[in-house]
């Protein structure tokens, strides 16, 4: 009776994990998606700064990372320090800039799609840097996920859909969206180094350490010269209050999404997390279409299934051996 109600409680850590991630990402994304396209107030402006975003993100997270190690972390030695997350810090700022600016140029179904192309880079710079060599079903998803978003790019989109966007420019929102997947390799390849060296460092650390250091940069950014467009991120905030709002909803549904991706992560490890994040985008994107107002057209709609297919594809491949290295533990 005992372990079965462990595998319950389990379950239900499981789905409050699901329900948590599910919901804070996917109306992060309608709100980032609002203030990108929305027009505020009775002079019906838009909201044009969108780096802004990243600045209040790194300020909330900061601030919730530093709570969540006073109330929770359990060794205060052994962790990375704090400079060590500087080079990571600057692609890090850079990267997710890049992905929202991308918002003014493409719909917010076709940033997420060509965010969910992460594997085609690393591969490409495995192959070419590297030297690794891929097996065939790694090289079918990377075709489905290449073919997939290819046809989504070169697809007619809907007139409703570009009357919403600032700018409308599919080559260069697209070239921001994979200049951010580029800049997501070295930041992650640097956390890799820093959790490597720094064995005991928490994932509140890396929060708390990545967070100060995108503060600083975007501080710097944003605020570092008279005229800066940060001062007039706050003016047009102070303006439009109901702007304001919209941008603090978004820095907590990060912030709160970040928490269950470490109780995932922590509780059923990453291949559990990988599975979630991927279905909440596919979701997102349904969110968008219907409730947004960004219709696909049939041959997007398969593309975007197209996609997915290859993400599910390689979450399997990665269960298979994950399977494989389990039973070979327990055999030596």
């Amino acid at each position: 009776m005992e372990s079965h109600g462990g595998g319950i409680r389990r379950v239900l850590v499981l789905a409050v994990c699901v329900a948590g991630i599910w919901s804070a990402y996917i109306y992060q994304g309608f709100l980032q998606e609002t203030v990108s396209t929305k027009r505020y107030g009775a002079d019906k402006n838009r909201f044009e700064h969108l780096a802004f975003l990243n600045l209040a993100q790194n300020v909330v997270c900061l601030i919730w990372s530093f709570i969540m190690i006073k109330l929770w972390s359990s060794s205060s030695s052994g962790g990375a320090p704090w400079w060590s997350y500087w080079s990571a810090g600057i692609t890090n700022t850079i990267g997710p800039a890049m992905g929202i600016e991308a918002l003014k140029y493409i719909s917010y179904p076709a940033q997420v799609l060509a965010k969910s192309s992460k594997m085609i880079p690393v591969m490409l710079m495995g192959t070419i840097v590297y030297g690794i060599r891929y097996t065939l079903p790694e090289y079918v998803c990377s075709f489905l996920v290449a073919g997939g978003v290819s046809i989504f790019a070169l697809s007619k989109t809907s007139s409703k859909t570009i009357s919403k966007l600032a700018h409308p420019n599919a080559s260069l929102g697209y070239g921001l969206c994979f200049l951010n997947l580029a800049f997501d390799g070295f930041t992650n390849a640097t956390q890799d180094s820093i959790t490597g060296r720094y064995p005991k460092t928490s994932a509140w650390d890396i929060m708390l350490g990545m967070n100060l250091w995108g503060t600083i940069y975007n501080m710097a950014f944003m605020f570092g010269w008279p005229g800066a467009s940060g001062y007039e991120a706050v003016s047009f905030c102070k303006q439009h209050p109901e702007a304001a709002w919209d941008i603090l909803l978004f820095c907590l549904c990060g912030a709160v999404g970040q928490n269950f991706i470490f109780l995932t992560i922590s509780r059923f490890g990453s291949l559990t997390n990988t599975t979630i994040t991927t279905t909440r985008k596919f979701v997102s994107i349904v969110v968008s279409s219907l409730l947004s107002g960004n219709p696909l057209s049939t041959k997007q709609w398969g593309s975007v299934t197209m996609v997915f297919s290859g993400l599910s594809y390689q979450i399997y491949l990665k269960w298979r051996k994950l399977q494989r290295w389990q039973k070979k533990r327990k055999s030596t």
